[in-house]
């Protein structure tokens, strides 16, 4: 109960259009509201139900989020056609997800296959992030970013395609999004 209110909450932060009750009208609050409900019944392990909810909700609100993706508290999706959550993926609390954005596995992983994001991320519409990467805390990802494979540390903001550091630490820079140039900046 406490995610969902602090779901709320974050839809009247990052949304200024959202005005008194209108926010049960969002997809995005729809498809977060049967999420924490699908994910406790994958967290007990009762097969089937969870993705038919999950499949129903998708056809509904045309975001798709797996019943195993774990989401912190005070997350919002906003317009949120076309948002691909998948399984394995990991969100930190007071994040912000714009429509077509996709948290999706690369088809070559098994396990940890999807995205692990921390807390404070906004990821523009369109991006792409792809795979068992870690996105740190206070990250902000540009419209239309393509990531593959590629860890984003904290503090960071990133776009283009391929995504590339525009900004770390408050400072201006122009790094090619890769651990070995990233690891030699800290």
């Amino acid at each position: 109960m406490i995610s969902i209110i602090e779901d709320i909450k974050a839809i009247y932060r990052n949304d200024p259009a959202a005005r008194n009750i209108e926010f049960l009208l969002y997809s995005g609050f729809h498809a977060i509201l049967i999420h924490r409900f699908t994910h406790l019944l994958w967290k007990l392990r009762i097969p089937f139900i969870p993705r038919l909810l999950s499949q129903i909700t998708r056809f509904l609100t045309g975001i798709e989020i797996h019943p195993g993706a774990k989401i912190g508290k005070g997350f919002f999706i906003d317009h949120g056609m076309g948002v691909v959550i998948g399984e394995t993926t990991e969100i930190g609390n007071n994040c912000v997800l714009f429509h077509n954005v996709t948290l999706g596995g690369t088809g070559k992983h098994k396990g940890k296959r999807h995205p692990t994001m921390g807390n404070n991320v906004m990821i523009g519409t369109g991006a792409i992030l792809l795979g068992p990467i870690k996105v740190g805390n206070n990250v902000r990802i540009g419209a239309n970013t393509f990531i593959l494979m590629q860890d984003v540390p904290d503090n960071t903001t990133v776009v283009g395609t391929p995504g590339r550091i525009v900004k770390m630490n408050g400072q201006s820079v122009s790094i090619e999004l890769s651990p070995s140039k990233v690891e030699q900046k800290k």
